[in-house]
């Protein structure tokens, strides 16, 4: 079983690899980090005395200052150098670097530099080092005005802001999940490479992937739809857009009841999309779930009865109840990486609607079970 720690472990990427390596407990076995250790000599020897692996993430991206960028990751580098030599490491490091080295720009030198600095440790350690160039990354829970354009973009739309382009450049994108996987794959391989390009995913306009999310805030927040979704680059985006959604208070929301004497009728879905509808009943007392999907978009709808359902986003303790009635039938839509359940807190039989955007597939679930 490898050890693998991740300098950065509580940033955007960082918490992606490590939620996605946790995932694999007969593979891998995470090492815990904190940004303090940089700080701290002895306890950043401990961390890396302990790694078959360590992915190095951390760095900063944006400051006032370019040469404070320049000298803080040329320092972070300088200092995990350090305890690899003292710790004498045979680790397989693995440095992210960016598409940014070739530009005349400080953060870009200093991931060239940063990446020169360990090739040097690892030809002199018998170490083994991979640099990996990294296009553009999105992709859920990313900080607005720092990790990215779009993270920004869905910010300010989910919160009813007005987004401005600055430059209507073509960008090239890897999805935050397709980075992890390429990770992965490094680490798998266990062989070191000085460079190795990750390559893009997707390419777009500023300006198209705006339009795109203009129309997942008109259709799917303000309306309730599903909207079109024609590639994976697509869905990878809408499942960006609704990871800044005000989930706590945009949740649940009530259907259109149409009634007249012979009863009611409420609409549950509109669809650019396919996918596979189900319903259950569930007796009372009895709890189902406690699972969580990285790619899937579903909503659960009750029609009778009295449901808790409960919603925790992975990392994190904050627990977020829903209490759905089906005398006023309405809705929650579950976000990726949020394990979720559904409880009959009622004295009758629970009816629930169930959507989800594709096919069940016993060898692809997409579904990682872990109580709320």
């Amino acid at each position: 079983m490898l050890k693998v720690g991740i300098t950065g472990q509580a940033g955007f990427v960082g918490k992606h690899l490590y939620n996605t390596i946790g995932l694999f407990t007969d593979e891998f076995e995470r090492i815990h980090f904190r940004k303090e250790y940089f700080e701290n000599e002895e306890a950043l020897n401990a961390f890396v005395s302990q790694c078959d692996v360590i992915v190095h993430l951390a760095a900063m991206n944006r400051h006032n200052d370019p040469q404070v960028i320049y000298d803080t990751n040329v320092n972070l580098v300088q200092k995990l150098i350090n305890s690899l030599k003292i710790t004498n490491s045979k680790a397989h490091v693995l440095f992210s670097s960016s598409t940014q080295e070739e530009r005349d720009n400080l953060y870009g030198k200093s991931k060239r530099t940063g990446r020169e600095l360990m090739i040097d440790w690892s030809n002199n350690s018998g170490g083994q080092f991979t640099g990996m160039i990294i296009p553009n990354v999105f992709g859920p829970f990313g900080h607005p005005n720092y990790n990215s354009v779009i993270a920004t973009f869905c910010h300010k739309l989910s919160h009813n802001e007005t987004p401005t382009i600055d430059v209507d450049g073509d960008l090239k994108l890897i999805y935050v999940g397709e980075l992890v996987d390429c990770i992965l794959t490094e680490i798998r391989s266990k062989k070191g490479k000085s460079e190795i390009l990750i390559p893009h995913t997707s390419e777009s306009k500023v300006s198209q992937i705006l339009r795109l999310l203009e129309i997942y805030k008109t259709e799917y927040q303000d309306k309730g739809i599903i909207p079109n979704i024609n590639n994976t680059f697509e869905l990878n985006l809408f499942n960006t857009f609704r990871c800044y959604m005000d989930i706590k208070n945009h949740f649940p929301v009530k259907f259109i009841e149409h009634t007249d004497p012979r009863g009611s009728f409420v609409e549950i879905i509109r669809l650019g999309v396919g996918g596979q509808v189900s319903f259950s009943t569930t007796v009372p007392g009895i709890t189902r779930g406690n699972h969580y999907h990285t790619r899937k978009i579903e909503r659960f709808a009750v029609i009778k009865g009295k449901a808790l359902i409960q919603l925790r986003r992975i990392g994190t303790d904050e627990v977020l109840d829903f209490i759905l009635d089906g005398n006023e039938p309405a809705y929650v839509d579950m976000p990726i990486w949020y394990t979720h359940n559904i409880k009959n807190i009622g004295e009758e039989v629970l009816y629930t609607n169930f959507w989800i955007n594709e096919f069940y597939d016993p060898n692809d679930p997409d579904t990682y079970f872990e109580n709320v």
